[in-house]
């Protein structure tokens, strides 16, 4: 057998599976498509996350759309976050493009216009389906992370978390933390004396200030009411195809910690919500996450701890989490260690840098017989990747030079008037969109401190006249917890065991 005889079997070996499986492209050898060879991914290890790297303009975004488009044709509900605006088109048809149909041909995969269902979501003022949070729902600990406080600061947030469950204080946006702080130096400081102790104005005045700084980047449209139920992100349309919600977040790149705030309470309350999943055949939820480093970048030790663990752990409901980024060195080394799946687009050397930062890139891959990996990440075109995926078994399939198959849909933006028409047929925008200001900590605070009323200490130096109710008997005598109705597991465990909810609690489906 010739070399390149021996290199079709071992991609035809390596590549077929007996599950279904999405369709990437052809593989090549020395330049051109080895007939017969294609390149695809088993649906079943679509929850063992991956990566999807390359230069700027090597064909990274049409390959998130390729594989966004593929996992919704085989029913599985995606989440993608837009954050160049360029992923719009994916609920429209694609071009009548000789080229797209000469490349199918070339890769023999049919290439057929099709648009899919899409859902439009934001966290700012696009147009979308709004999505919030509480900042009971956080809980101290991971909203600690996010402020980046230390562990004297930490034990504070706890301190305001326990008052405000004690004395029936909703904890909803950023104004009622803030109102609470400032009444521990104020009004409250002598209640607060003396049934929790003495907490520094110094260390409320830093918390504060980190407040004020998370504010600054947005996130006041974040940290509210209604809450956004990760079930609606898995959702199927009525032929059975998964729903492709999309982020709009143009208008997030210069404030990152918002973003990063956003992702990490996103993927925790999927973690605390979705039920232990098991092994099987297709994931319940694919979330692709396209400017990656962004989340990385910006991000404390704490929070960057805090991401991997939910990453090496959130598989096991079903879900998969895909990074977008030029470079492999935006992820940090524990979460790229996770990565399944690994499609490599090309890498530019213009700098000792560069050429430095593509050998290290290289030792990243299976080793192969067929190619050199380091010079071939600069020759890449666009539309083509290094490949490796896992197996049925779990086990990486050789790396493989593949030509992607074009996607089915527009590639390019839709119009104002396009993303109009899809949100005028949203299921969930009018629920979402709805502004509701409930009475919360901030208004009950104010009235009681215009009445000259603070707030009666349910535990301290009498605590003991009297048996104490448990925390859930509290919980479910506060008037908060009653209205927020499904959301009560979550604040309950939220608060006691941190953004994991590790401890076996159940959850709600």
């Amino acid at each position: 057998m010739t070399k390149q005889e021996i290199f079709k079997a071992q991609i035809k070996e390596g590549y077929i599976f007996k599950g279904e499986a999405i369709e990437l492209g052809g593989a090549m050898y020395n330049g051109d498509v080895a007939t017969g060879a294609k390149v695809s991914i088993p649906l079943r290890t679509m929850n063992r996350h991956g990566l999807i790297a390359g230069a700027t303009g090597s064909g990274k975004t049409k390959t998130l759309q390729i594989l966004a488009e593929q996992l919704s044709q085989k029913g599985t509900p995606v989440l993608l976050m837009d954050i160049k605006g360029d992923l719009s088109g994916i609920a429209a048809k694609g071009d009548e493009n000789d080229k797209l149909y000469e490349r199918a041909e070339k890769i023999d995969i049919p290439y057929t216009p099709k648009r899919n269902t899409v859902e439009f979501l934001t966290l700012s003022e696009e147009k979308g389906a709004r999505l919030r949070a509480t900042v009971i729902e956080f809980g101290p600990v991971l909203f600690s992370k996010i402020l980046g406080l230390n562990d004297t600061q930490s034990s504070v947030m706890a301190v305001v978390f326990k008052y405000c469950d004690d004395n029936a204080l909703p904890l909803l946006d950023l104004d009622d933390i803030k109102k609470v702080l400032n009444y521990f130096v104020n009004d409250g400081k002598d209640e607060l004396k003396a049934d929790y102790g003495n907490i520094s104005p110094m260390t409320i005045g830093t918390i504060l200030r980190k407040v004020i700084e998370l504010e600054q980047q947005g996130a006041s449209t974040f940290f509210g009411e209604r809450s956004f139920e990760v079930e609606d992100l898995c959702r199927v349309d009525d032929d059975g195809h998964g729903i492709i919600s999309i982020i709009r977040l143009t208008d997030i790149q210069d404030r990152p910690k918002l973003f990063s705030t956003f992702m990490l309470q996103l993927l925790a309350e999927i973690y605390a919500t979705f039920p232990e999943a098991g092994d099987i055949d297709q994931p319940k939820l694919c979330v692709f996450i396209d400017e990656a480093h962004l989340v990385f970048n910006e991000a404390s030790k704490a929070l960057l701890n805090q991401i991997e663990s939910i990453i090496k752990l959130i598989r096991s409901k079903g879900v998969g989490v895909y990074f977008c980024t030029q470079n492999p060195q935006d992820i940090p080394d524990a979460v790229l260690s996770q990565l399944g799946m690994k499609m490599q687009h090309a890498l530019r050397a213009f700098t000792a840098k560069d050429r430095q930062n593509i050998r290290l890139v290289a030792q990243n891959y299976p080793l192969t017989e067929f190619y050199d990996v380091e010079t071939l990440l600069t020759q890449l075109g666009i539309g083509e990747a290094l490949v490796t995926v896992l197996n049925e078994k779990g086990i990486p399939t050789p790396l493989v030079h593949t030509m992607l198959r074009p996607p089915q849909s527009r590639m390019d933006v839709l119009t104002n008037d396009e993303i109009d028409d899809i949100l005028s047929g949203s299921k969930i925008a009018d629920k979402y969109n709805e502004v509701i200001n409930r009475e919360s900590a901030y208004e009950i605070l104010t009235e009681r401190i215009n009445q000259g009323t603070a707030a009666q200490p349910q535990q301290g130096t009498n605590a003991k006249q009297k048996e104490e109710p448990s925390f859930v008997e509290k919980a479910m005598k506060n008037p908060f917890v009653k209205q927020a109705g499904t959301q009560i597991v979550r604040e309950l465990t939220r608060g006691l065991l941190g953004v994991l909810g590790l401890g076996g609690k159940k959850k709600i489906w």
